[in-house]
């Protein structure tokens, strides 16, 4: 009798178990591979790696790629968003209330583009000769601190959509030979311009949220493509669009490379009395402090030099004979005086 009970315990101990994971519906944390305190920087940063990776153009051997990318998306979609965020914490999946959902795909298009991403590097298959809209190119200023930290930019976008219009069009336009009969053994070979019809459509203005990475150590130049959001063509692909980066001039820190060059400007007593150095500081002198510059572009885990030249800010009132007799009481320094070419070498 008390096996019995155990057992029967046991089932429905499993049963309750069951019914409570189907109730709580999918981790969205453990999809995105980050914590429940992650921040909104680091859920984006997750999600741009792992889209890449679980794109099911990239994963077309693997049945359950489509779904595994859906996933992906549906917890990026909550946990991006303050309010669901906060909902499905409190009450998991089937607590969020029921409203419009973003289709996976503009999620995705939002981080790389909105004309399919295709892995190769090919947007087109080979030995199609595809009409394309023209490129462009955006400066996209960002500052020193954004370099250093990373970030993530949402940049508007008003983009032209093609859409159906009444009437028909001239389109595929081509030079096609045509051969006509003059008469026995006689021919005349003319060229002319043939099109098909093709349904009318019009371009549409339609706003558009793209969200670009700024990645820790990101150097100036640099460019960011969008696939398929430039330019359109009427009767073929869009252009893409590229962000080129452009680090603006910081107030206080000079880039080179990786380092990060800025003086320090003290007193003649600071200078004098070991208050900034262990040792009396010159005019010019200079501290490097190895890794403390901004992390290296191709590996985060490397990071530049701070230099730290510092300027000696003398007294600009006139000394009396008396501060002159103290100061060379003080210092006894005896007068020295060399005249050389300070240049020689360079």
């Amino acid at each position: 009798m008390a096996i019995r009970t155990m057992k029967l315990s046991s089932v429905c101990f499993l049963l309750l178990y069951l019914i409570l994971t189907v109730l709580a519906g999918r981790d969205f944390y453990k999809i995105l591979g980050v914590s429940r305190s992650a921040s909104v920087k680091d859920i984006k940063k997750a999600y741009r790696k792992l889209a890449l990776q679980l794109h099911p153009d990239r994963n077309q051997d693997d049945p359950n790629a489509q779904d595994k990318f859906a996933d992906l998306g549906a917890a990026y979609e909550v946990l991006s968003d303050e309010e669901k965020r906060k909902q499905y914490d409190a009450y998991g999946e089937e607590g969020l209330k029921e409203g419009h959902q973003s289709s996976h795909g503009d999620i995705f298009s939002s981080f790389f583009g909105d004309f399919g991403f295709m892995f190769g590097g090919n947007r087109q298959p080979a030995g199609r000769d595809i009409p394309r809209g023209n490129d462009i190119v955006l400066d996209l200023e960002v500052t020193l601190e954004e370099v250093y930290s990373g970030n993530f930019v949402e940049v508007v976008r008003n983009k032209p959509i093609a859409k159906e219009a009444p009437g028909k069009r001239k389109c595929n336009c081509r030079q096609e030979m045509r051969t006509t009969q003059l008469g026995p053994g006689r021919f005349q070979m003319t060229q002319e311009m043939v099109c098909d019809e093709c349904p009318n459509i019009k371009l549409v203005n339609e706003e558009r949220t793209l969200e670009v990475e700024i990645e820790q150590g990101v150097r100036d130049e640099m460019e960011y493509p969008f696939i398929g959001e430039g330019e359109p063509h009427i009767d073929g692909e869009p252009g893409d669009l590229r962000f080129r980066i452009k680090v603006l001039k910081h107030p206080v820190f000079e880039r080179r490379g990786d380092d990060l060059y800025t003086n320090v400007t003290i007193s003649l007593v600071e200078a004098l009395v070991h208050i900034v150095r262990d040792k009396i500081t010159k005019p010019g002198a200079r501290i490097w402090k190895k890794g403390e510059g901004l992390p290296n572009f191709d590996n985060n885990n490397i990071r530049g030099s701070l230099i730290i030249t510092f300027d000696v800010d003398f007294p600009k009132e006139q000394l009396d004979d008396q501060q002159k007799d103290g100061i060379r009481h003080l210092l006894k320094q005896a007068s020295s005086q060399k005249v050389y070419n300070g240049l020689q070498g360079y």
